[in-house]
């Protein structure tokens, strides 16, 4: 009897040292790991990590616009602090911040906004090289139009020659070709591009005030700042009138322009894969992308002026369907998803070409590298609600079999100048698997691995410029050939 009850007192006493180790770890709260913060002209994002999952409430106010977010259950640290000299002058969004601890256990961030937005905050479990992520998204309330941004930067680069060079100039160092003529008012993209040449365009916006004081940390953050600088919004262009096609074979050669897209793949919290030295994916693929564009915008076909588009042409995440919706929304004659692959061992190598399939994949690897691609929204981060889940997957589901034929013409003559320049190709036929980002039902879409950044040779000539210049070179030169071979539909675009 005596030998039972001191059990019990034994029992008594560890379940209330338990109970207060849990009342501790309670009090304690969350450890901020890492902030990170990705302007683009599509949105801004701050991730804030943390070793268990954050509260936060938020509260937008206007006149100046500001976005107030207070995070519960943490102090300040040095981390939170470390957010204030992450914002750069650049950013579209962002004027600037401040945080500090707003109430016991409760952290407020204020962030003073250069425009008006529409915040989306959520939250990510762990997966990949990451903990629990708390994720702001600040969009603007008029969302960038893809088109939009492809005529003004065709409107940017105008004075330097545009894309009006002939396709002999492709090649690097070609000298380019004379100077095209301005193509005629039948172009709707380029009557558009007129009516925003010629409109004034929106004021300055006033410099930004700049305080000589500092708040102290440890003070509650007031939702009064100093009057942030307010960026105003851009004048949307006039849709232009409907042009009418071509009625026979003797009309102008130039009455649409053909629009390539090009797809960068991961970007932003999804660095995509790592070689042996450190070298990123995503920097990578963004680089070829870029001297991709180069030769895209100084060529033409029969005569129609061609010109790149990207779906990121930044640092920063583009969800999977959000591409595929880009290079629609653009009207895209061709899409290019541009990857380096990796593999569990540093042995594989080769160049690949991918088109995507429907009724499984042609081969294990591709359907391992296809799941592998998909998981990018899990890395990157995307804030998908159920009714927003059956949207993107309806949308990814209209693929047709005349969009997969194109498809795998286009592999195919770009996989033949990939392995005229010597590199090493993986596999000597286009590859198919089930890509999320190769599902849109109207434009011909392949996915390029460019080599295994997994493999040391490779990846140190993924670093090289002239490796990217010749790897850009073949890739055009594979859209030349498609394009000889399957001439582009004479239709106008209507925006």
């Amino acid at each position: 009897m005596k030998g039972r009850g001191l059990k019990r007192r034994v029992l008594l006493q560890g379940g209330s040292i338990a109970l207060m180790l849990g009342v501790h770890q309670i009090a304690r709260g969350a450890t901020i790991l890492a902030v990170r913060v990705w302007p683009a002209a599509d949105y801004t994002r701050v991730t804030i990590e943390s070793d268990a999952r954050l509260s936060s409430q938020q509260l937008v106010v206007g006149s100046p616009p500001r976005l107030a977010v207070d995070i519960e259950g943490i102090e300040l640290s040095p981390e939170l602090r470390e957010l204030v000299g992450k914002i750069k002058p650049g950013d579209p969004y962002i004027n600037g911040l401040r945080v500090g601890q707003n109430a016991p256990k409760v952290v407020r961030i204020v962030f003073d906004l250069k425009q008006a937005v529409v915040p989306q905050v959520f939250s990510l479990a762990p997966v990949a090289a990451y903990k629990h992520r708390l994720v702001l998204d600040l969009y603007p309330e008029q969302a960038v139009d893809p088109m939009e941004a492809l005529i003004a930067e065709r409107l940017r680069d105008a004075p330097r020659g545009g894309n009006s060079n002939n396709s002999s100039a492709a090649v690097a160092g070609a000298p380019p070709a004379p100077a095209r003529p301005a193509p005629p008012a039948v172009d709707p993209l380029g009557d558009l591009m007129a009516q925003q040449a010629v409109r004034p365009g929106p004021p300055a916006p006033p410099p930004p005030v700049v305080t000589g004081s500092e708040r102290p940390t440890g003070l509650p953050v007031p939702l009064t700042p100093p009057p942030p600088a307010v960026a105003a919004a851009p004048a949307r262009p006039v849709a232009p009138p409907v042009a009418a096609g071509r009625g026979d074979a003797t009309a102008s050669r130039t009455d649409r322009i053909i629009i390539v897209a090009l797809d960068p793949g991961h970007g932003g919290e999804d660095p995509g894969a790592i070689g042996p030295n450190g070298t990123r994916e995503k920097d990578i693929v963004l680089q070829v992308a870029h001297r991709l564009r180069e030769r895209i915008n100084a060529s033409s076909v029969n005569g129609s002026p061609m010109r790149a588009f990207l779906t990121r042409d930044a640092d920063f995440f583009v969800p999977l369907g959000v591409r595929v919706q880009k290079a629609r929304r653009v009207q895209a004659d061709l899409f290019v998803s541009i990857h380096a692959d990796a593999f569990t061992t540093p042995a594989a190598r080769g160049a690949s070409v991918f088109a995507l399939s429907q009724s499984g994949a042609s081969s294990s690897a591709a359907r391992w590298l296809a799941n592998k691609e998909n998981d990018a929204d899990k890395v990157g981060g995307v804030n998908v609600g159920n009714h927003e889940a059956q949207v993107q997957r309806a949308l990814l589901d209209m693929s047709t079999t005349a969009q997969i034929n194109d498809s795998l013409k286009l592999g195919g003559a770009m996989l033949g100048e990939i392995k005229g320049i010597g590199a090493r190709l993986h596999k000597g036929q286009v590859e198919q698997a089930g890509f999320a980002v190769l599902k849109a039902p109207d434009i011909p879409s392949v996915l390029v691995e460019t080599a295994f950044i997994s493999n040391p040779e490779e990846e140190a000539n993924l670093r090289r410029v002239d490796y990217q210049e010749n790897l850009a070179d073949a890739l055009m030169r594979g859209i030349q050939r498609y394009f000889a071979q399957n001439p582009p539909l004479a239709r106008s675009r209507q925006l």
